[in-house]
């Protein structure tokens, strides 16, 4: 295929590029960017088309890699400064002592909590709070998943209300 017929055949089927362009976009100078990127791209890589392969699809494809790769590197682009000036973490030199009495009585309340649940939401929720899945917990209780899944959900109400009222 000759340089000019090629040409010819990306821009007759340029025309339906630019919606697929909007609908990516959502922007029309942004669409526009994308479309000429793409007709670019196309005709750099002229060696890549092969003869019978449908030309429309094959710009559609370029264009959404075109796309995917400017959005990943905006992506990764976005990231936060923190301008302001953190001098005085630099030089203190205060170290802070957990208090692990509090926490340590808190643990305790919620050991006490989960004891005094009723044994068929008890059982289901310490196997899920050891880090057994719903459907391992099924298994091993011989229950259904769907009442499992509804006793752990009730086992957690429980405790939120037991540990609320302390």
């Amino acid at each position: 295929m000759s340089t000019v017929e090629f040409n010819n055949m990306l821009l007759n089927n340029s025309e339906f590029l630019k919606p697929f362009a909007f609908t990516l976009t959502r922007d029309n100078e942004s669409a526009k960017d994308l479309m000429q990127e793409t007709l670019y791209r196309a005709l750099a890589n002229k060696d890549k088309y092969h003869v019978g392969t449908n030309i429309k699809a094959w710009m559609y494809t370029i264009m959404r890699n075109i796309f995917i790769n400017n959005y990943r590197r905006k992506a990764k682009q976005q990231t936060i400064f923190d301008s302001t000036p953190n001098d005085f973490l630099l030089d203190n030199k205060q170290t802070m002592i957990a208090n692990e009495a509090e926490s340590n009585l808190r643990l305790k309340d919620i050991q006490k909590a989960i004891h005094n649940l009723p044994d068929i939401f008890r059982k289901p929720f310490i196997l899920y709070f050891d880090g057994y899945k719903y459907h391992e917990i099924a298994d091993a209780l011989q229950e259904p998943l769907g009442t499992i899944k509804s006793r752990i959900h009730f086992a957690r109400k429980l405790l939120k209300e037991q540990i609320g009222r302390q």
